[in-house]
């Protein structure tokens, strides 16, 4: 600090601003994802598509080297709180970007909105901080995690289905998928099923099914429990028979895994890797000639988190001790997004268009999910109305 306070008195001596003379001082960003246990592959796709977007910053943003600082959060709610006490005492942060699941999410909001550090999350999107207890310190590069899910229960709705067999994890983000799912599907839930986060034996849940005949299964398992249950129904026969409707389930995180069991499967999303934009048409090719997969929604979102700093960063001019000119300027979103079109809502969440996906292979024998249809346009998610922005 002696030698920061030398620095700034000398630029008072010679007449340079303040700010010009400790632009050289770093943009810390602190990245807390899951990287281990079986959901580590979607933190690992976070944590690497931020890097391609610092890279492809030239890793600065207006001037300044931007130093990224990763931790686990290890899936566990204590573990992740004690983690971002380090990245605000030891590493001193200026931005934080997680985490991916929302009960991560529901413990370090308070510690990082409290100390005035802004939280940018690139996957978790739950209803609690969508409505009153929004924050000018907290955006999200995702979605509210209801609407993926809807985009499922209007196309189970459009369909026709008239009976589907509801399957979760037993914690906010699967209580938000199965509320999402049914705000526009009016047909029979004939079971709806809460297991335990991290489970990976479906038997019983695959037999009620068998048992059942739904029309259709709508389920959100996400990371190993997607790998699991996907590869199961496959075995099970059910595929051919009861058409399969998820989230997160199918995606570019588990297809490495799960393969053909997973082709022909239908997913709920914001954006997919074959989406015709030239801003996508390059992230894709980098990313895969990067890191040798197919990036998902966790690296595409990361991604837009690390463009949405540094349009923030510029916009302030490098000043990031003007708290309220940096929320304005992260609520501007002046950046240019791989899906195309994307504004924040009064809440923080993106407004922004969802489609209904299909996993398919591709010539080279990878797994992607592919557009079907655009299910939703410019869609605001329905709390933003009891989110009162702060002045």
């Amino acid at each position: 600090m002696t030698q920061l306070f030398k620095l700034v008195g000398l630029a008072i001596l010679l007449g340079i601003p303040a700010n010009h003379a400790v632009a050289q001082e770093k943009i810390k960003i602190g990245v807390i994802v899951t990287l281990s246990g079986p959901a580590a592959v979607l933190g690992q796709q976070a944590r690497d598509g931020l890097a391609l977007a610092v890279k492809d910053l030239g890793g600065k943003m207006l001037g300044r080297d931007v130093e990224v600082v990763v931790v686990d959060d290890e899936l566990k709610p204590d573990a992740a709180v004690t983690k971002v006490r380090g990245l605000l005492e030891r590493d001193k942060v200026d931005f934080v970007v997680g985490p991916i699941f929302s009960n991560i999410l529901q413990a370090i909001h308070k510690p990082l909105v409290d100390s005035k550090t802004f939280l940018i999350s690139p996957n978790a999107g739950p209803s609690s901080f969508a409505g009153a207890n929004c924050s000018p310190f907290f955006y999200v590069t995702s979605y509210q995690n209801d609407q993926v899910h809807e985009v499922l229960g209007k196309v189970a709705q459009d369909r026709g289905y008239k009976r589907v067999y509801v399957l979760v994890p037993n914690y906010q983000a699967g209580k938000d998928s199965a509320a999402g799912f049914k705000i526009d599907y009016k047909g029979e839930i004939v079971e709806e099923s809460y297991i335990p986060l991290g489970a990976l034996d479906f038997q019983v849940e695959l037999s009620k099914i068998a048992s059942l005949k739904p029309d259709a299964v709508f389920t959100f398992m996400p990371g190993g429990m997607g790998v699991s249950l996907v590869k199961q129904y496959k075995q099970a026969g059910l595929a051919d028979r009861i058409p399969f409707l998820s989230a997160f389930t199918v995606d570019e995180s588990t297809l490495p895994a799960q393969q053909d069991a997973a082709v022909g499967m239908f997913g709920g999303a914001n954006w997919a890797p074959n989406l015709d934009n030239p801003q996508n048409k390059k992230f894709v090719a980098s990313y895969e000639a990067a890191y040798n997969s197919v990036p998902g929604t966790y690296a595409f979102q990361a991604y837009d988190a690390a463009m949405l700093i540094d349009s923030a960063v510029k916009a302030v001019k490098g000043d990031l001790t003007n708290k309220e000119a940096v929320a304005a300027a992260l609520k501007k979103a002046d950046f240019t997004s791989l899906r195309g079109g994307f504004k924040f809502n009064t809440n923080g969440y993106p407004i922004q268009d969802f489609y209904l996906t299909k996993v398919a292979k591709r010539p080279d024998g990878k797994f992607q999910t592919e557009i079907v249809e655009k299910v939703f346009e410019n869609y605001g998610d329905r709390y933003a109305r009891d989110c009162v922005p702060a002045n």
